[in-house]
């Protein structure tokens, strides 16, 4: 852990996210921003249609700290709602549309959101929904009884005055997974969102002009909208695509020329599997990131075969802004003396301290697993209307620099690069022994009939807990439990194997790709005094 903050991106006071926009818009005006499976957006048209998007809440009287809510895939529509929430000092809240509709009715009353913008296909859950708060429903697209989103906006005029929002305003509100209760609503600022420029540009090499981002996840999700955002922040173009297709995503990277592109690893995973993927066109390709879970080494290494460019790893999470570690393409090395790095997530990005705190509260020595602790100014500005949460994951509070914030993860640094473990609560402990399921994944994952696999603890009269293994098999392959035991057996300590094995079709996965061990650990634990979530 360093004294001194290193030096990164700095935010001036006046500067906003619509500061930055106004000078990209006025630099290239006819500049396409986005790509959709329709249709192209120039820079012009996104800052236009943002004003009269503007201008439509405004006369709805929504202004400073109101609520813009989405339930849609549209990443562009998305990306214009945050600009006029902005114009007009409200914040944007996009919506998981995985959710069910209690689950949707929560989070946008929760947000006390004042306009609600959702897809046709979302609507039936809406409407299951009260909520008094919201002025307006569209919908994105033709459905009956809704106004059309683009056929309202095109009745207004531009809105020619903005709000002057600062650095410190929220202007982007994302809710939590919820995989452990009830999701919290994590509000991001202008000067948060602002930060990972220098990321992007100096670590990712993202050139306006020249570099073309792929982008296919979900706007509800910290990757999705922060990057559909920070090409527009730079001056880029994103191919957007609503939905996580590999029969559309293969062919649109060499048709757009794509060069940049992010995908988490299940995404991948799926991608590399899918029939004729190490036959199309990647020559443009030249940054292939990843985040927002662990990955295998084997699906890592089965997609540097078949993509052929530099790959990038990124952790952070939505409270951080996204990535905070970097595990740049020289480290990407499955040879030699370096092999070992790519079990790692990376180092601190410019202008990020790393902390490994133990159980007993002090900082674990180089090496030792502990939770790692986040110091950056992209920490979030706190947990909408939850005081209690924020304190808990800013224990020494939220100075200037962010504050160091508990990112309940579990993990060690090693000679400065960060390794992840698990999450905190998904530590088994078997016989007083801390098992990390992890470390047990990467090696069944090895094996050649295994797909994917999630390890968890359940119930065990003697050893309180024993490692259990949920494998899916690809297709075409088989294997049995003491097969995939022995297996382990060879790599890692007796100890840490599985002692049984779940057989299934497919894991549960939230629409960021995180596993939802949760679910797998329930019938194990239900009626026991052990949390499952």
């Amino acid at each position: 852990m360093r004294d001194t903050l290193p030096k990164g991106e700095r935010i001036v006071a006046e500067e906003n996210l619509l500061t930055v926009v106004r000078t990209v818009i006025s630099d290239n005006p006819g500049a396409v921003a986005y790509r959709t499976l329709t249709r192209a957006w120039t820079m012009r048209e996104v800052g236009e249609a943002s004003d009269r998007i503007a201008r439509g809440l405004k006369a709805l009287g929504i202004g400073p700290g109101d609520r813009v809510a989405a339930l849609t895939k549209h990443t562009t529509e998305c990306i214009l709602l945050t600009l006029a929430a902005c114009k007009v000092g409200a914040v944007f809240m996009p919506v998981n549309w995985r959710l069910a509709a209690p689950e949707v009715e929560f989070i946008v009353n929760d947000g006390k959101a004042r306009f609600l913008v959702a897809d046709a296909a979302f609507l039936p859950a809406v409407q299951k929904g009260a909520y008094p708060g919201v002025a307006l429903t569209l919908a994105t697209d033709r459905a009956e009884g809704y106004e059309s989103f683009h056929d309202w906006l095109a009745r207004f005029e531009p809105l020619a005055e903005h709000h002057a929002a600062g650095a410190s305003e929220t202007a982007l509100q994302l809710y939590s997974s919820g995989t452990t209760g009830l999701p919290k609503g994590v509000e991001l600022t202008h000067a948060n969102l602002l930060l990972p420029r220098s990321l992007f540009r100096d670590v990712w090499g993202f050139r306006a002009g020249k570099s073309v981002m792929f982008n296919a996840l979900p706007a509800f999700h910290i990757a999705g909208i922060e990057l559909a955002l920070l090409t527009l922040l730079l001056g880029g173009e994103t191919v957007v695509q609503p939905e996580f297709d590999p029969q559309k995503i293969i062919p649109a990277i060499g048709e757009h020329r794509v060069t940049h592109m992010f995908l988490v690893p299940a995404m991948i995973m799926v991608l590399v599997n899918t029939p004729g993927a190490d036959k199309a066109d990647y020559s443009s390709l030249e940054r292939f990131a990843y985040g927002a879970a662990p990955i295998s080494e084997k699906v890592l290494l089965d997609a540097m075969r078949v993509f052929g460019c530099g790959f990038l790893q990124v952790y952070g999470l939505t409270e951080t802004t996204g990535a905070v570690t970097f595990l740049p393409q020289e480290d990407h090395a499955p040879n030699g003396p370096r092999a070992h790095l790519l079990r790692s997530a990376g180092k601190a990005l410019p202008g990020v301290e790393l902390r490994i705190v133990g159980a007993s509260g002090k900082d674990a020595s180089d090496g030792d697993v502990g939770e790692v602790w986040i110091r950056t100014a992209q920490n979030m500005k706190g947990y909408w209307n939850n005081p209690g949460a924020t304190r808990d994951v800013f224990p020494e509070g939220q100075p200037a620099d962010g504050g160091w914030f508990r990112s309940g993860d579990a993990g060690y640094l090693r000679e400065g690069y960060l390794y992840i473990h698990d999450r905190i609560k998904d530590m088994i402990i078997s016989g007083g022994e801390n098992i990390y399921p992890a470390e047990v994944e990467n090696a069944l994952m090895k094996h050649p009939a295994v797909a994917d696999v999630a390890v968890i603890g359940v119930p065990d009269e003697k050893w309180g807990e024993a490692v259990k293994a949920c494998v899916v098999l690809k297709p075409a392959t088989s294997a049995d439990a003491g097969t995939l035991i022995a297996f382990a057996r060879e790599q890692i300590a007796h100890y840490k194997c599985p002692r049984s094995i779940d057989f299934l079709p497919a894991l549960p996965r939230n629409p960021s790709g995180k596993l939802l061990k949760y679910q797998l650990r329930k019938p194990y634990w239900e009626g026991l005094e052990r949390r499952v979530n």
